[in-house]
């Protein structure tokens, strides 16, 4: 049987938008089980004692790393917080997999330092998938925020580890690869994105050139490669334009008359398939790639559904034995 340490008490809406996903989900992943850390009565409070199954186990604990710690002093000081005794789970053999909606820094140290990087890794990278116009498959975007400072070597391999999560997990063969920079010319950008073009052209990744900011969700790339500092600053832009547009859709039809809301129901399905389309939490969470088992975060204020989809992403990266084939395709690199 798989099983996927939870944070239980990370995110806004915590435990219970945890419990609520892990209920969606269980029915569906019959063969794995969900170990929750936190607080023993308020994870009850929520778990139904007619839903507790051989699915379920509870592991007390008595801290909670908050958004406002400091990441590395927040694991070395809070050793029973719900994320540091899962993380030391997973690094145990005891769980094969992490899950959170806390913390981000924190999480990003407790796979760094505590699960540890896979033998051959330079730095782990934090790698979202996001929706994309003409590709309902989205894309990937590495790194956004695990590394504030990147060298050229650094985001080839995380153009290295993107293309074959793409390739293992979102089944896409031969995912075209692009780089972040602020030209499409192979001269733009500082030294280091000068220096990681020439890398990638150089590889034998499906290489197709520099995407500037106003065409990475237009699908022309499957992977979008990029420096942490720049990458962290795309998916804040792309997930708060999303948000903005959606949420502006919906005032200017339900607020400029009558005639307005029969068109808007008219349309009703054509509306639904646009949220559809740029619906983030279908594709899962964060992946902390180069770590030695998976580490997944999901956004702190996450109610059931992205749990839903995370939990059936971590589910397939563990079928697909991820960890142990990238541990083999890089261990010597």
């Amino acid at each position: 049987m798989k099983r996927i340490a939870i944070d239980a008490m990370g995110g806004e809406n915590a435990p219970k938008a945890i419990i609520d996903g892990i209920l969606r989900v269980k029915a569906e992943l019959p063969n794995t089980k969900f170990i929750l850390f936190g607080d023993k009565e308020e994870i009850r409070k929520y778990l139904p004692a007619d839903q507790i199954t051989d699915q379920f186990e509870v592991v007390p604990t008595t801290e909670i790393i908050n958004d406002e710690d400091e990441p590395v002093k927040a694991i070395r000081s809070k050793k029973d917080s719900s994320m540091v005794v899962a993380a030391n789970y997973v690094k145990q053999g005891k769980a094969d997999a992490l899950f959170s909606l806390g913390n981000t820094g924190a999480l990003l140290a407790c796979g760094i330092f505590i699960i540890g990087r896979i033998k051959g890794i330079s730095r782990p990278g934090l790698m979202p998938t996001l929706p994309a116009q003409n590709n309902d498959n989205g894309f990937n975007i590495i790194d956004v925020g695990a590394n504030a400072k990147s060298k050229p070597e650094y985001i080839l391999q995380w153009a290295q580890m993107a293309t074959f999560y793409a390739e293992k997990i979102r089944n896409i063969e031969n995912p075209r690869v692009a780089l972040l920079n602020n030209g499409a010319e192979s001269d733009k950008g500082d030294e280091v994105h000068q220096a990681a073009y020439k890398l990638l052209a150089d590889s034998d990744l499906n290489f197709i050139g520099n995407i500037e900011g106003n065409e990475i969700m237009t699908g022309k790339a499957d992977v979008v490669a990029t420096d942490g500092f720049s990458g962290n600053i795309a998916l804040k832009s792309v997930e708060g334009m999303s948000s903005v547009l959606l949420h502006s859709l919906k005032d200017s039809l339900l607020n400029n008359g009558l005639m307005t809301k029969l068109g808007a129901l008219m349309i009703k399905n054509a509306i639904g398939d646009l949220r559809s389309k740029y619906d983030t939490a279908k594709h899962g969470g964060a992946v902390l790639l180069g770590v030695n088992s998976p580490v997944v975060k999901t956004h702190g204020r996450s109610n059931e559904r992205p749990v839903y989809y995370t939990l059936k992403q971590i589910d397939k990266m563990l079928d697909e034995n991820l960890v142990d084939e990238f541990k083999k395709e890089f261990s010597n690199k």
